[in-house]
């Protein structure tokens, strides 16, 4: 994580916060529906009330018509899901995947928080979870920095992301409709489909897919010795091997295809940020590709 929590949140602000206030939050599904999640009581069925709202239970019980009231509820809690694997650490200094991941929590946080909602956060090492129970304002932002700072300076406890224990997590610890934002490299083991599409049932999810080049590329340098990010397992290869560079290659689409299909069968919008693209421009594409599914 590059410098300090708060000199770093200082700076995105000035270089980022400012400049995408009131676009980032406006462009992603907010959890409000207009109707509340606290029930209020009954009353008796007007005409110009919505029919859908008529409790029928208590119609028959009481021989008229009745409807469901709720007590608004404006507040949104975002929750903060965030991957700090093995694979995270890949990428050049100071723009390391979890380098970038990290200004884009502090970020998302600190727009969201702007207007008074509550900001919480997961963070996930493959093994083990950290919570930041929801709070709200600029110290809880920095809070989250702090935490993210903690886990940057330990070694991750597993060596695979589970991808899967993340979203269960979520699940548990998000008990009222929240809009919950997963940033991961989605590189791991194990089957995620199921508790994605139990998260998305309940909450508004986007996932922020952070990729860095050497996720993927093969140099061609002929003898290498290779090191799994997150197993540690190394091997020597032949990068200049056709037969292999193939393989490679069908693997990464391969890996993509499935990604991409398990998402849209969740309804889960997926961007990626480029950790070679600067945080502003990644946003505010973000923002454009959410807005065209919007029309």
């Amino acid at each position: 994580m590059a410098g300090a929590p708060d000199r770093l949140l200082l700076r995105l602000e000035w270089q980022v916060v400012r400049r995408l206030d009131g676009r980032v939050l406006g462009a992603f599904r907010t959890a409000y529906r207009g109707s509340g999640l606290d029930f209020a009581g009954l009353r008796a069925y007007d005409e110009a009330d919505d029919a859908r709202r008529i409790d029928w239970n208590a119609t028959a019980r009481l021989d008229e018509p009745q409807v469901r009231q709720f007590h608004e509820d404006r507040e949104l809690t975002l929750w903060l899901v965030l991957d700090r694997s093995a694979s995270m650490t890949v990428g050049a200094p100071g723009r390391a995947k979890h380098d970038v991941l990290a200004e884009l929590a502090l970020t998302v946080a600190r727009l969201f928080g702007r207007g008074g909602n509550r900001v919480g956060a997961l963070l996930h090492d493959g093994a083990t979870t950290r919570v930041v129970a929801p709070g709200t304002g600029r110290g809880q932002v920095l809070r989250i920095g702090r935490e993210l700072e903690r886990t940057a300076a330990a070694p991750p406890a597993a060596a695979t992301t589970d991808v899967a224990a993340m979203l269960a997590g979520t699940a548990r610890l998000a008990r009222r409709r929240s809009l919950v934002v997963v940033i991961s490299d989605f590189i791991g083991t194990g089957e995620w489909d199921r508790p994605l599409l139990q998260l998305a049932h309940r909450h508004d999810v986007v996932a922020l897919r952070v990729v860095d080049p050497a996720d993927d590329d093969l140099p061609d340098a002929g003898l290498v010795l290779v090191e799994d990010a997150e197993t540690g397992e190394q091997i020597l290869i032949d990068s200049s091997d056709p037969l292999l560079r193939s393989r490679l290659g069908d693997a990464v689409a391969e890996r993509e295809a499935d990604l991409a299909a398990g998402m849209r069968r969740a309804g889960v919008p997926l961007h990626r940020i480029d950790t070679g693209r600067d945080l502003l421009s990644s946003l505010v594409a973000v923002v454009a590709s959410t807005r065209r599914r919007q029309v």
